[in-house]
């Protein structure tokens, strides 16, 4: 029931996962490792807490649940490739286009015809995306740009995977991409010669706190909140991202992704609402 206890409860943890995964920037900034040496730390600390956390549950496999696992794998990887080489608003605001994508292939994939609010929802996300590609551009603010937009993409995959597969296998898909992430990134930690304190307890603060528990919060949220509202929530993530950076790191984002950022956010908020108010209206 709506402002009940557990609703509440379930909007406070959706919030606090938002929370937890908009530190990612920020601290994602300030290790000194590379991007791959970052990404095997966080993944396989985030493994551990994952298996502590919800036991044999993780262990479930089929094929879907593999392919899941190495869409988010991609996903984890690219992000923080991208938040390294380009701005941290950037990166989360072009990962976040991820919506559109499904927007785009869920009717390929059910055989269903475009809606006219998807159509005008796609094509102003698109207009703000290319936003981050004018003006002056480093090579890599270029190559970190692209690799968001493939973050997005591969984030919209592994979520059509995870809404055709069984509920059962979605730990195991997070858990084995934490996984597949750790492997791949074995080569790159033999080239590591020292891990000081301070980069060790920020890979461990992104392990727990920024993948494994908010997944757990989020779970929990979700069985109490509607979905509307869960997305809606967890728009705050790209939004609190750069501030992060910003008062951490110091990093200012420019103008046009600024206004790219709030173009693909309010585009993707405004139809989320549209869409459940036109469902309510068909009951």
């Amino acid at each position: 029931m709506k402002n009940s206890p557990e609703h509440l409860k379930g909007i406070f943890a959706v919030f606090l996962t938002a929370l937890l995964w908009s530190s990612g920037g920020l601290f994602i900034k300030l290790i000194s490792l590379s991007p791959m040496q970052i990404s095997f730390f966080r993944c396989l600390i985030a493994a551990t807490v994952f298996i502590l956390i919800f036991r044999k549950r993780v262990l479930r496999l089929n094929p879907l649940a593999l392919l899941n696992s190495i869409n988010y794998a991609i996903v984890l990887i690219l992000f923080v490739y991208a938040t390294k080489t380009t701005t941290a608003a950037n990166a989360i605001f072009l990962q976040s286009t991820a919506p559109i994508y499904v927007l785009i292939f869920e009717p390929i994939l059910t055989k269903t015809k475009y809606e006219k609010i998807n159509i005008i929802t796609i094509a102003v996300c698109f207009f703000g995306m290319i936003l981050f590609f004018v003006g002056e551009l480093s090579p890599g603010d270029i190559n970190g740009n692209i690799a968001a937009l493939l973050a997005g993409l591969a984030f919209a995959a592994f979520f059509l995977g995870m809404k055709k597969n069984e509920g059962k296998f979605g730990e195991a898909s997070i858990f084995y991409g934490n996984i597949l992430v750790s492997l791949f990134c074995i080569p790159f930690i033999l080239e590591l010669q020292t891990l000081n304190t301070n980069d060790l307890a920020m890979v461990s603060f992104l392990g727990v706190f920024q993948i494994a528990v908010p997944y757990a919060l989020f779970s929990y949220g979700i069985q109490r909140i509607k979905a509307v509202e869960a997305s809606i929530i967890s728009m705050f993530e790209p939004v609190l991202n750069p501030i992060w950076v910003f008062l951490g790191y110091g990093e200012i984002p420019k103008l046009n992704a600024i206004i790219g950022g709030i173009i693909i956010i309010t585009a993707i908020t405004v139809k989320t609402i549209l869409s459940t108010m036109r469902y309510k209206k068909s009951l």
